[in-house]
Order: C-alpha cells, then structure tokens, then sequence
C-alpha cells in the first residue's frame, strides 16, 4: 500500500511563507497526479491545488497567484509553496492523489494576524 508522508508545516504571521512536502513511498498510477487539500477547524475539505502528467495545474481561486504546486518525480515528491499568507490560509492540509484513493496524515499551517 501506498503511503504519503507530509512535512513542513508550522506557524508563521500573515505575510510569511511556507512549503510544505509530500513525499510518497512509491510510484504507482495513482500517484501520476497529485494534489493538495485543506480543512479548516468547521469547514468542510477543500482541494488547493493539483498536477498531474496529463491534467492542467488547478489552483482554487483563493490561493491563486499566492500558491504554487509543483512535483518532483524523481523523489516522487510534491510541494506547496505558500507565500503571503494569511489567517484564513489556517487549516489541516493533506496531500492526495487526484483520485483521493490515497492520502497523508497531514500537516498543520497556522497563519497568525
């Protein structure tokens, strides 16, 4: 089975930056494109952003132009870059294939004002 493991995240004030990494046990299909989500403490899960082999990058309105994704194939890592961030940026963020087959534990990226 495979597995991804997050790291990088942590605290940081309103402004700051932070990448966050995802790096998965093996490659498989599934891990052709991979992407980021988050939740924030009562919200549902939302996806960030995403890459794949054969897909557009996407990212969600909200972090466009702030965030960026990008993959590393032969460390079968993905990043997330996260620069001017702000308070409402705060939430678990998980690292996913596309298909939301499989998923990391998470990270947590807390944005102080």
């Amino acid at each position: 089975q495979v597995q991804l493991v997050e790291s990088g995240g942590g605290s940081v004030q309103a402004g700051g930056s932070l990448r966050v990494s995802c790096t998965a046990s093996e490659h498989t299909y599934s891990t052709n494109c991979m992407g980021w989500f988050r939740q924030a403490p009562g919200k549902e899960r939302e996806v960030v952003a995403y890459s794949g082999d054969t897909l557009p990058t996407y990212y969600a309105d909200s972090v466009n132009g702030r965030f960026n994704i990008s993959r590393d194939n032969a460390k079968n890592t993905v990043y997330l870059q996260m620069n001017s961030l702000k308070p409402e940026d705060t939430a678990m963020y998980y690292c996913a294939t596309c298909d939301r087959s499989i998923w990391g534990q998470g990270t947590q990226v807390t944005v102080s004002s």
